[in-house]
């Protein structure tokens, strides 16, 4: 960390960095289980889903980008191997097993909500003391709670689409 950003910042670095390479590691799981997840859905909204999980695959990876870009910036290294991932990471990969697009969905939803909450958890950390991880971490809340407003909609669609199958 560059002298100027020590001094303005008032924050217990070696614990942010934890903190930020636990995210890190999180991102990389999450890539996967969109990519994955991509790969082998099925189900009758499987074309729909499918390219949203290769959309939200992609803002993952730039998640962990911009996090990886701030650790350093830090004075810290990204997590090194992908062995390490699952260890640290509080936000965990479900195995894609049920390939049910219905199924894959509810496990993604599950998955935001645990990102939602780590990225809470980095902006009341940082807020007032550090602006620079203060904002990455707003800005992947924001998009986080998207992902999961996607989820809730498409769940509510098919819910609703089979309601009015039952009522025929």
């Amino acid at each position: 960390m560059g002298k100027t950003a020590e001094e303005i910042s008032n924050i217990d670095n070696e614990e942010l960095l934890k903190v930020l390479n636990e995210a890190y590691a999180e991102e990389w799981l999450a890539y996967y289980q969109y990519w994955i997840g991509a790969k082998i859905i099925v189900g009758p909204m499987r074309t729909s889903i499918e390219s949203e999980f290769e959309e939200h695959a992609k803002e993952e990876l730039k998640h962990a980008e911009w996090l990886a870009e701030r650790i350093i910036q830090l004075g810290g290294t990204p997590v090194l191997s992908p062995a390490d991932w699952d260890k640290i990471a509080e936000c965990k990969y479900m195995a894609p097993e049920n390939p049910l697009d219905v199924e894959l969905l509810k496990q993604n939803l599950a998955s935001e909500r645990c990102a939602i909450k780590r990225y809470q958890q980095i902006c009341e950390m940082c807020h007032g003391k550090d602006f620079e991880t203060f904002e990455i971490s707003r800005k992947i809340l924001h998009e986080e709670l998207d992902h999961e407003q996607d989820w809730e909609d498409f769940l509510q669609d098919i819910k609703s689409g089979k309601e009015y199958t039952d009522k025929r």
